[in-house]
């Protein structure tokens, strides 16, 4: 199981709903819906769905949930293999 420590990662957003998240990244013009449990970077996302993730540039950015510490809308630079993955699915 993936951990999101080891990833060069920023918090663009903390303690949001999922609702929220989806709004934000609905600004992006390359986005994408993922059902719960769809794991990227070895980490399980989990929420209420849809789950909407975006593309900028090389640059994943998603919500992750962390139990008991709520939302965050997180950005990880140079994800270009999980991007193309995402790409490939839908």
């Amino acid at each position: 199981m993936g951990c999101l420590e080891s990833l060069p990662y920023e918090v663009l957003m903390s303690k949001i709903s999922f609702k929220e998240a989806r709004e934000f990244l609905s600004r992006y013009p390359e986005k994408y819906d993922v059902a719960p449990g769809y794991r990227m970077f070895d980490l399980n996302i989990i929420g209420v769905p849809p789950i909407r993730v975006a593309v900028d540039g090389d640059a994943l950015i998603f919500p992750y949930t962390k139990p008991c510490h709520g939302t965050f809308l997180i950005k990880v630079q140079n994800a270009t293999d999980e991007i193309a993955r995402l790409r490939g699915r839908a």
